[in-house]
């Protein structure tokens, strides 16, 4: 049995985001009950050159967004990145969710050889379409995604692999 590209991407990213936003439920819950101003977590960071916990969920939710457009043919959706609370990340994060989720399995269909061009940093880059989700976009999105788990595990907030990873099927 062979594995689409939308078998590979979609499903995997949003199940992740799902995870993702739960794990922010339980860190608005803790800073609730620890009586801790929530823009704390919202703006912690596990070291001083590293992003913020909204950064890195604006991150994985772009490199999300990015990966379901480009890989079907589109442009992906611009977001302000002006999230500063949990309800507004969550926002985001659902927002996502529902945009990856109009994505059709059939537009993904041959994008293993589609060519994605990006405008990185230090220069532009160019990958196949199955190298651009295995070898770039995976990668960078359990980056963040786990970065974020690691800065609210940091400050307190009680959660364990299994909330990482969600329901497993």
């Amino acid at each position: 049995m062979s594995v689409s590209m939308y078998q590979a991407s979609i499903p995997v990213l949003t199940h992740m985001l799902r995870n993702l936003d739960a794990i922010l439920a339980k860190a608005a819950a803790y800073a609730e009950t620890k009586r801790i101003d929530p823009s704390v977590l919202v703006n912690s960071r596990l070291y001083a050159d590293m992003f913020p916990l909204a950064r890195q969920i604006q991150i994985a939710t772009d490199t999300a967004k990015g990966c379901g457009a480009r890989l079907a043919g589109q442009e992906p959706p611009a977001y302000e990145d002006t999230e500063a609370s949990f309800p507004e990340l969550s926002a985001r994060i659902q927002k996502t969710i529902s945009f990856l989720e109009s994505i059709k399995p059939e537009a993904l269909d041959g994008s293993e050889t589609r060519t994605i061009s990006l405008k990185l940093r230090n220069a532009p880059v160019t990958f196949q379409g199955a190298a651009y989700l295995l070898n770039f976009v995976l990668p960078n999105f359990y980056f963040h995604v786990s970065t974020a788990y690691a800065i609210l595990r940091h400050n307190g907030v009680e959660l364990g692999k299994q909330d990482f990873l969600g329901k497993i099927y």
